[in-house]
C-alpha cells in the first residue's frame, strides 16, 4: 500500500487529531503499512486475530526482531482495530513470541559521563547535562519550554512524555547559572520574532492553544533550545521558530564519545541509562527512580538491578582471597 493512501492518511490525521507525538504517528503507520504488504495489500477490515497473528510470527520466525521491536507492531495493529476499524483484536492473540534476550544497556562510569561532557561543545552542553543530570530522553529535553524550568524547587516538568503521561524530575542545581543564561539567549530569539509581522509565534497543542489563546508569543511558552532560525510550522503553514533538531545533539555526543575511544556503545540515551544506575547505587529506592524516568511498569526499570548484578556490584572474587 503507498505511503499517501487515503486510508493511510486517514489513520494519520486521527492520531493527530488525538495529539499523538510525530514520531509515534510514523512508528503506527509504517507498521501498520507493513501488515497490510505483508497481506498482500488486503485491506484490514477484511483480517482480523488470525491475519494478525500471522504476521507478528513472521516478524519473529523469518525477520528475528526483537521483544520491543514485536509489542511496538502490536501495539500499532492494536490501535488500528480499536481506534480505526472499532473491531478490538482479541486478547488472547496466539503468536510466536520473540525470545531475544533484551540487551543490558551500556552504562557509563561517573568519571566517563564527566570526560564525555567535557568534550560537549558549548552550545549543546547544557543539553546534554540534562539527560544525565535529570534522566531525560532526548526528545524530552529538546521540547523544554522556559516555564517548564522550576528554579524555586529545583526540578523540571516534563509534559506529554513517552506515554503522554507528565512527571516531575530533579535539577541539578550545578546547571542553574547555565539554565539563566539559556534563558537570556532565548529571550533574545523571542524579542526579535515578535518584532516580525510575519511571525505567528511558537507550537502550542490544539486544546492549549484554544484555552490560551495568546500564549504561542508568550515568552513563557517558547522552546528553552530554539532553533537558530524560523522556519514554517509543518502542519498549519505559519512562520513560527522549532526547538532546536535533535540531531545536532546525536553527532556532538557521537564525536564526543569516539573521541573517549570507549569500548561501549555511546548515544544520548545511555545518559539517561547512567543517571537509573547512579542513582540506584548511590541508594536510591527503585520506585523513586521509576518515578524521575516516567516508567509505566516497575519491570522496566529492573533492568537497572540487572545492570548492577552484572557487574557483581559488591560481590568479592575468591581469587582476591588468594592473592
Amino acid at each position: 500500500m503507498d505511503a499517501k493512501s487515503p486510508f493511510l492518511m486517514s489513520i494519520e490525521e486521527h492520531m493527530r487529531n488525538l495529539r499523538y507525538a510525530k514520531r509515534t504517528i510514523e512508528t503506527y503507520i509504517h507498521w501498520i503499512k507493513y501488515f497490510i504488504n505483508y497481506s498482500n495489500k488486503t485491506h484490514p477490515a477484511l483480517m482480523g486475530d488470525i491475519e494478525v497473528e500471522r504476521f507478528l510470527s513472521y516478524l519473529v520466525n523469518q525477520q528475528n526482531v526483537s521483544t520491543a521491536t514485536q509489542s511496538l507492531a502490536l501495539n500499532a495493529l492494536a490501535f488500528l482495530y480499536k481506534e480505526i476499524l472499532k473491531n478490538e483484536l482479541s486478547l488472547k492473540l496466539n503468536f510466536n513470541l520473540s525470545r531475544r534476550p533484551r540487551k543490558l544497556p551500556d552504562v557509563l562510569t561517573p568519571t566517563e559521563v564527566m570526560k564525555l561532557l567535557s568534550k560537549i561543545p558549548s552550545q549543546h552542553h547544557l543539553l546534554v547535562s540534562l539527560l544525565y543530570g535529570s534522566g531525560l530522553r532526548l526528545m524530552e529535553a529538546i521540547r523544554l519550554r522556559v516555564q517548564d524550568i522550576d528554579f524555586n524547587y529545583h526540578c523540571i516538568a516534563v509534559w506529554n512524555g513517552k506515554g503522554n503521561k507528565h512527571r516531575r524530575v530533579t535539577l541539578a542545581t550545578e546547571l542553574i547559572p547555565e539554565l539563566y543564561h539559556q534563558i537570556q539567549r532565548t529571550n533574545k530569539y523571542h524579542t526579535s520574532d515578535i518584532e516580525n509581522i510575519d511571525y505567528r509565534g511558537v507550537w502550542i497543542p490544539n486544546a492549549l492553544n484554544r484555552k490560551y489563546p495568546n500564549a504561542a508569543k508568550e515568552f513563557k511558552w517558547q522552546y528553552l533550545f530554539p532553533s537558530a532560525r524560523l522556519s514554517i510550522e509543518p502542519e498549519f503553514k505559519y512562520l513560527s521558530r522549532h526547538h532546536l533538531n535533535e540531531s545536532s545533539i546525536q553527532k556532538s555526543v557521537k564525536k564526543a564519545a569516539n573521541q573517549l575511544k570507549l569500548n561501549k556503545v555511546i548515544t544520548c540515551h545511555t545518559l539517561r541509562h547512567s543517571f537509573a544506575t547512579h542513582l540506584l547505587q548511590r541508594g536510591a529506592d527503585i520506585r523513586t527512580v521509576q518515578e524521575q524516568l516516567g516508567h509505566s511498569d516497575l519491570r522496566t526499570t529492573q533492568i537497572y538491578t540487572h545492570v548492577l548484578e552484572h557487574g557483581a556490584n559488591g560481590v568479592r572474587s575468591p581469587l582476591s582471597d588468594l592473592l
